[in-house]
């Protein structure tokens, strides 16, 4: 049982397709299939993200779905990533200006987090872990410098060991749900390119 939990945290996550995808999606040889492919995921994930502008109520059902697009980005190369976050901000500069505040610090990161410790720690638990320690970090400047209630009215700007400590802890579990739709991701592209 316990050599399961540890291959699980552990092991390679290349092993569930990372790579492949890479080399299904022809990264590595055409320049401009790459760059298709992060444009195209930056405007999805910037549509994604606009929703809760855009359609109020039910559009903030959507918006958590822009992490996936930047992950993504994010696995076919490090400057992808990177590209994709940028030009999703862009988009957002020009559809839904208001987003600006949130999915830089928020969706954004945890997405890079993601992406960037797959691809270069190759393990759930290392993706997990960054994706927590970002998110939680990006949550806790948004509260305490921005003054700006990310979370509601629920929590307070004034930010108290134990309230970190709790946004940490959801923190963690909300990464620990993106790395596994990520993987979820990862193997539906695999066995559609077959």
């Amino acid at each position: 049982m316990m050599g399961k939990i540890k291959i699980y945290w552990v092991g390679s996550a290349s092993r569930t397709g990372i790579d492949e995808t890479r080399t299904r999606l022809g990264i590595g040889t055409f320049t401009t299939r790459k760059m298709i492919a992060v444009a195209f995921l930056s405007s999805i994930a910037a549509l994604l993200q606009a929703m809760g502008g855009i359609l109020p109520g039910i559009g903030f059902l959507f918006s958590p779905f822009a992490t996936a697009p930047i992950v993504i980005s994010s696995l076919l190369s490090a400057g992808s990533g990177l590209l994709a976050y940028v030009l999703t901000l862009l988009l957002l500069l020009f559809i839904q200006p208001s987003e600006l505040v949130v999915f830089p610090l928020t969706t954004g990161l945890l997405a890079l987090g993601i992406g960037l410790s797959l691809f270069y720690l190759k393990t759930r638990l290392a993706a997990v872990l960054v994706g927590a320690v970002v998110l939680c970090s990006g949550i806790l400047l948004l509260l305490s410098v921005f003054r700006f209630p990310v979370l509601g009215p629920a929590v307070s700007p004034a930010i108290d060991f134990k309230t970190a400590a709790l946004i940490f802890v959801f923190s963690l579990f909300y990464s620990w749900l993106w790395v596994e739709v990520s993987m979820l991701l990862i193997r539906k592209l695999n066995r559609r390119n077959e």
